[in-house]
């Protein structure tokens, strides 16, 4: 087994991985941080989607030891502003609990950080940029039209307030 340091919602966190580790994997099991699902574990449905500098990856697929020393970003760390926590949820969170972008709630944190990085990307997004963020999330519940509502407002709430 390997020690590796993962800097994960600003914090660094020491970790022994196996080479066989994927990140989901220590991030559940070894962090205790159960925000990040396990869905399908081969890729295929986005509820382990996280941010790893900055870009959504499927953690399920993700090699723990590649993400040595780079930022990431779990559904946890949402809410922290500048290495604050903040005392509510994020405009983002905020964003889905007012417009019902949710529902049974599993694949809801991989599409929030999906959110995250499209909106760090492109603070004014078009459907066609919503839909291609989206792509490798899937929701059996919602349909999306309220998850897409969910991320116009988002957006919108974040452009208006910094």
């Amino acid at each position: 087994m390997d020690s590796i340091v993962l800097i994960i919602n600003g914090k660094q966190e020491s970790v022994r991985v196996k080479p066989y580790d994927t990140l989901s994997r220590v991030l559940r099991e070894e962090l205790g941080m159960t925000g990040t699902k396990r869905g399908c574990d081969y890729g295929g449905c986005g509820a382990c989607t996280v941010s790893v500098e900055g870009k959504a990856v499927y953690s399920c697929m993700f090699p723990a030891q590649y993400a040595e020393g780079k930022k990431i970003l779990t559904v946890e760390g949402l809410a922290i502003v500048n290495d604050v926590r903040l005392e509510s949820l994020s405009k983002i969170q905020r964003s889905f609990l007012e417009n019902g972008g949710l529902q049974c709630g599993y694949c809801t944190a991989g599409i929030m950080i999906s959110t995250k990085c499209l909106l760090d990307n492109k603070p004014e997004p078009s459907m066609t940029d919503i839909q291609e963020a989206l792509a490798g999330n899937i929701c059996r519940c919602t349909g999306y039209g309220r998850i897409i509502e969910s991320i116009f407002a988002a957006a919108k709430s974040m452009k208006e307030t910094p």
